[in-house]
Order: structure tokens, then sequence, then C-alpha cells
């Protein structure tokens, strides 16, 4: 899951295959989640090229690509549970095991090897890029599988934002990522679900294993997970998520079938699953929250500050210091509160800015009275984008989009939205999810930019793009990076002043107020993880510079708390997109397109934002 304007998935999560969990990648989602996305050339890569047409170098690359998505489908099993391929459940019962780390290093090995033979000079232009986005991807993997790094990520395997505990009921909901049309996906399903007992005894031992060696998750994210636990338990088999499939079983089955599984998942469920949760849960609340630890921040822990280093270079695909990126926030910050105060005074308020959050949070006309009333804004939104994509794209996605409401059960440890990708054949839509969970506290003024940003042209337009072309690496369309994909989101955002839909002066004080909250974490995720920040401090800051409410300012700053650095890839992947626009319009005046540069974006897949500053160079050197 993708959560963009989001107390997440926002762990991007952007569902690349990774082989590590925790602080770095956050396994757990990525395996579970499944929004997968990723990187790829203009034109044709290796992979689409004829065979009795390519060089030896590109030969080895193919083969080499090839391997490594064999590899990768094995250490991913979920993910390709959601692309509708096949996936041993057995593959699933080795998460949070040393035989799984095992694998991913061995892969991690024959793709290094396999680089280190390959002549890049010898590759097509549109082969490098393939080659360096690999290559790039493959550094992170060496990074996150250091024995080191191991030791501080691996036993921190859930919490409560990318969380296996959360995350897989959603994904076998029957509402989620796993496909539920023939009786053997159901009968697969129920043999991944009979393994929970398993994984969460395997992450219970990785838990302990953090104990003993002193390095322990934050209060605050077990009393979360706890919460979230006693939340599921709470639902009868009807209600419960794991049992949606099976008030779903599809009419064309046999009577005796329907029985069958009917049966064996009420017995699962009520027999192994549920204790299962309970175990963990028991765990979670006595043995290990009395030792975790009380500050919120990785600087308070042991190894933080490299961590966190790393967690940043891999988030950002850039080498930055969190000092350089608090500095760039609090500019930020500045910048937008001076629009903001404009903007306020076109919505008739003449008093200070600060008065103005409080009025925005306080009088119900901002905020949606009920459930519907927020469904029938981000309906009329679409439809309002869908007349001005073809003035901004040549291309759109094939796979449709979706709008739906957070599940009950979890809404209240949600974003604000996130997105679900859909299957590369579009036989599953993709999914916009928007959270009614304490209406009060959402912004009828978020509406359009939430939209633009979850749904099209963000996150399901680039996802969707890149899984729909089979002519790319199984590595470039499904896998990613935050900085591309969150801030492609966010640009994204900002063509609704160019669609005309920030014209409306609620709509563009609700966009100002989410670049608000993109600016404002750089300054909070670091001062929470460099600067010893507690978590009422970064609450205070969000609700002294938005107009957001407590409940969203809690959430996101608990998200940035459960996975540090990745909320920082937002802004920064959108100015670098802004940037390289500008010049593109600067350089090619008339000849800028706004169409072909979108393309080019895009085309590509989820490009490290190096390798996607060059090629647009050249993409304007050969315009020009």
């Amino acid at each position: 899951m993708v959560s963009g304007e989001e107390m997440g998935v926002n762990g991007v999560n952007t569902g690349r295959s990774a082989p590590v969990s925790g602080l770095l990648t956050g396994l757990a989602g990525v395996l579970l989640l499944a929004s997968c996305v990723t990187v790829t050339e203009d034109s044709a890569p290796p992979t689409a090229v004829a065979s009795a047409t390519r060089q030896p170098e590109s030969h080895k690359l193919a083969k080499l690509f090839a391997e490594s998505a064999a590899a990768e489908r094995r250490l991913s099993p979920l993910n390709m549970v959601a692309r509708g391929e096949p996936s041993p459940p057995e593959d699933f019962g080795l998460t949070f095991t040393d035989e799984q780390i095992a694998r991913s290093r061995a892969a991690l090995a024959n793709s290094q090897r396999g680089l280190a033979a390959i002549d890049r000079n010898k590759l097509t232009a549109d082969e490098r890029i393939s080659y360096d986005v690999f290559a790039a991807d493959k550094r992170d993997a060496a990074d996150a599988l250091q024995p080191e790094v191991l030791a501080l990520t691996e036993v921190q395997p859930m919490n409560h934002f990318y969380g296996l505990h959360s995350g897989y009921p959603s994904f076998v909901s029957g509402q989620g990522g796993a496909p539920f049309t023939t009786v053997r996906q159901y009968e697969e399903n129920l043999s991944r679900t009979r393994l929970l007992p398993r994984v969460f005894d395997q992450a219970i031992a990785r838990f302990r294993e953090g104990l003993a060696s002193g390095t322990v998750a934050s209060q605050l994210t077990t009393r979360n997970m706890i919460a979230q636990i006693d939340a599921l338990l709470a639902q009868k088999l009807p209600d419960s998520p794991f049992y949606g499939p099976v008030k779903a079983i599809p009419a064309t089955f046999t009577a005796a079938d329907r029985k069958r599984l009917t049966a064996a998942y009420s017995g699962a469920i009520t027999g192994e699953v549920y204790p299962a949760y309970a175990k963990l849960r028991a765990f979670l609340n006595n043995e290990y929250l009395p030792r975790a630890r009380a500050e919120v921040g990785l600087s308070a822990m042991k190894g933080g500050e490299k961590l966190y280093r790393l967690a940043v270079r891999q988030r950002t695909t850039v080498d930055l210091e969190p000092d350089a990126i608090h500095r760039l926030g609090l500019s930020e910050v500045a910048r937008i509160r001076g629009e903001m105060e404009k903007v306020k005074v076109r919505m008739g308020f003449a008093g200070p800015l600060k008065d103005f959050f409080d009025e925005v949070r306080a009088n119900p006309k901002y905020h949606p009275g009920t459930r519907e009333q927020l469904s029938e804004g981000f309906a009329e939104v679409g439809r309002k984008v869908d007349a001005q994509i073809p003035k901004f794209f040549s291309r759109t996605p094939k796979t449709p989009l979706e709008i739906r409401p957070y599940p009950a059960y979890s809404e209240k440890y949600e974003a604000g939205g996130s997105y679900d990708s859909g299957t590369p054949d579009g036989s599953r839509p993709g999914v916009f999810y928007y959270n009614t969970y304490d209406l009060p506290s959402r912004f009828l003024t978020g509406v359009t930019t939430l939209y633009l940003h979850e749904g099209a042209p963000g996150h399901h337009f680039q996802i969707s793009l890149a899984q729909e072309d089979a002519t790319l690496p199984e590595f470039q369309r499904f896998g990613g990076n935050t900085a591309f994909v969150e801030g492609w989101a966010l640009y994204a955002e900002t063509l609704g002043y160019e669609m005309g839909l920030f014209d409306d002066p609620w709509q563009h004080w609700g966009t100002l107020d989410d670049e608000m909250l993109r600016a404002m974490r750089l300054v909070v995720d670091t001062g929470l993880h460099t600067k010893s920040w507690s978590r009422e401090t970064a609450i205070d800051y969000m609700l002294a510079n938005s107009g957001m409410g407590r409940t969203d300012a809690t959430a996101e700053v608990e998200r940035y708390i459960a996975i540090p650095g990745q909320a920082l890839a937002y802004k920064i992947g959108a100015l670098t997109i802004q940037r390289l626009r500008k010049k593109a319009e600067l350089e090619l005046g008339a000849k800028f397109d706004v169409r072909e540069f979108h393309d080019q974006v895009l085309d590509s897949g989820a490009l490290p934002l190096g390798v996607l500053e060059a090629k647009l160079d050249r993409w304007i050197a050969a315009t020009r």
C-alpha cells in the first residue's frame, strides 16, 4: 500500500521487494501490502530487445535481470499473490527467519557478480539506465544486509505502521491484494493464513533477540500494536477480515466446495489465527512493553544515529545531512505560511494566521458531516480531473480506479488516505482509500489535493503505467523508491493549479495545508530522530504551523516514529521534479510540451532522483 496523505504507506510503502525488515524497508509492509512499482527507460529495455539483435553485454544483462526476478519472487511471496501469480505458501512461512536472510544474501551476491561481469559502456543508453537503477537497488540491499544493521532492524520486525499483524488481515480480507476467484486461490490463502502462528512465533523470537541485545522499539509503537490486536480480536467471526472471503465465495463454486471452505476457514480463524494473535498480544503486553524504550527517536537507540542516516539515504535516494534537511524544512514552512496569509484573507478571515488555524479546526462548515459527503466530494473531484487529463498526459492507465473508505476495524490507525495498486492486467482495480474515522477531524478543504495525490494523476497513474508496461524488466515494473513514488504524487497535487481546481479558495487553502504537512515533515522527522524531540513537541509544532486537527497530527507524528526517514522523501522528491520541470521549460521554451515531460518522467518507472535528472538532461539536450 502506498500511503500518501497518510499517516503513512504512505510505507510508500512503495511496495518494493526488499529483503530486510523493520526500520529501513518495512518488510512486513513490503511483503504484505504489495503496491509495487519501479524503474525503467524511455525505450525498450534489454528484455524487450529481440535476442537475435542483442550484443553479448545485453544478453548478460537480460540474464541477470531474469535471475534476479526469479529470486525476488521467492523473497516477496505476498507481492506475487497480489500480482495474481503463484507463490508457494511455505515461502510466506519463512518470514522473520534466518533462512529468509540467507536467501536474500545469496540473491544479492549473485546480482553483484552479474553486475561486475558486465561492461556498462557496451550497453545501449536504455540499458545503462536499467543497469544504474538495478545497481542502486543492490547497493541499498547490501547496506541493509550488513550484520550491524540487521542487528538493529531485524529485532524490530513489526510496528503499528508496517506490521504483519495489521496488514495481513486487510490483504486477505477479499477487499485487499489477495485474489479470491478460484478454489485453488481459496485453498492456498488458507494454507498461508494457517502459517500465521508460526510466523508470529518467529516475530516474537526476533523481538526477544532485541530484548537480549538492548535494541528495543518504543513504548508508543508497542502500545499501538497492542491496541490494533485488541481491535481485531474484538470482532466476532462473521465480521472478521479473515472471514471476508467466505462471505464472497463465488456462486460458481460447487455446494460441496462452499461448505468445505466455510468450515475450514471458520475453524482456522477461531482455532489457530485468533489464538496466535492472543499469544502475540500477551507477549507484547506482558514481556516486551515493560522493557520498551520510553524515548521515541532513533537517537535514543544504540546505533540509532547511523541507522537514521542510512534510512534517509535509502528513502530519498540522495546523500543529505539531517541538519540540512531540517533547515530546508524550516525555510519551506516559512514560505508556505506567507501564502497562507494571503489565502485566509480570500476566505474572509482578517485575524492572525494562528487564529485561522483554530477557526478551520473548530468550525463545522470546514468538516464533513457524513461519510457520504466525503465520498461525493472525492467523486466530484475525480470527474473534474478526468476532464483535464488529456491536456497534461498522452498516456493514461488501463487499470480502473475505485474510491473506497477504509474498513472500520483499521480506520483509526490509518492515514487520511492511501492507494492500493491493482493488478497489471487490470482485473483488480487500483483503490484510493479515504478515512472516515473521527469525521470532525477530517477536512472538506483537502478533498481535491488528496484525490490528486492518491488517485489520478498521482499514485494511480505512476504505479499503474509502470505495472502495465510488460516490455520493462520485472524489477522496474514492480520495484520503486519512496522519493520518486511520493515525490511524483506530491508533484501531481501541484497540477491542480494549472487545472483550475484551486481557484476555489477553500481548495487552495487545502493544498497549502497539505504542502505545509510535507514541509513540516522535514522539520519534525529530523527533530524526532536527531534532536531528541518528544512526541508532544512534534505534535505541538505541527498544530502551530497548520490547520490540521490533533487526530491527524498525532497519527502523523506516530508514523514518523515508526518509520524514520520515510516522510522526508515526499518533499525532496517533489522539489526535484518541480526543479527539473522549470529547467526544461526554461531551456526548451516553445518546444516544451508538458505531456511529453510527464511521459519522460513516468515511462521509466520510479527512478532514483539522480538517474531521473540525468535522463531528463539528455532529453532536454536532444529536444533542444
